[in-house]
């Protein structure tokens, strides 16, 4: 049986991070994709600049939650998707919206802004983590398990945001 660091060669560089992982991917001088993934994906240096670039970003962002990201990010989604997306990454470090308030921006409906939260390519640059359920965390890159990985990246993310009620 493969282990999984072994797949850490389809990505342009792996990070290690406090809850797993980030898996990038670039291509075309842009980051193509950024993936959340367990420890057991061994860390990866950068094969090109772009993924130097974005791994370098990524590593300050994790020490500091303020830090801003400026990436070159590959065009990709909808044209609702990126409407969502726009509306998602204008939401201020240690604040929340719901997909309900993203919903009422976008004029749509909040079952929609949760698939294109779930679609969301560039997660940490757009920070679909910010967008909650009404009733509480809601889900996240398309799991509702609670116990599962996913949603405790989230949790940690929000937490090292500094949202009220993650820290």
């Amino acid at each position: 049986m493969q282990m999984q660091s072994n797949f850490s060669a389809g990505f342009s560089a792996v990070i290690a991070a406090p809850f797993g992982a980030i898996g990038i991917r670039s291509e075309q001088d842009r980051v193509r994709e950024l993936v959340y993934l367990p420890s057991s994906f061994a860390p990866r240096a950068p094969v090109d600049q772009v993924s130097e670039r974005a791994a370098k970003q990524i590593v300050r962002y994790l020490h500091d939650p303020d830090f801003q990201f400026d990436l070159p990010l590959m065009t990709i989604g909808t044209d609702f998707q990126n409407r969502v997306w726009q509306t998602i990454a204008s939401i201020p470090r240690g604040h929340v919206l719901t997909y309900g308030d993203i919903a009422r921006r976008v004029r749509s409906a909040p079952r929609a802004v949760g698939q294109a939260c779930g679609a969301n390519w560039f997660p940490l640059v757009i920070p679909c983590h910010r967008v909650t359920a009404a009733g509480g965390l809601g889900g996240f890159a398309n799991s509702d398990d609670e116990a599962g990985f996913q949603i405790g990246v989230k949790r940690w993310l929000l937490a090292h945001e500094m949202v009220p009620g993650y820290r």
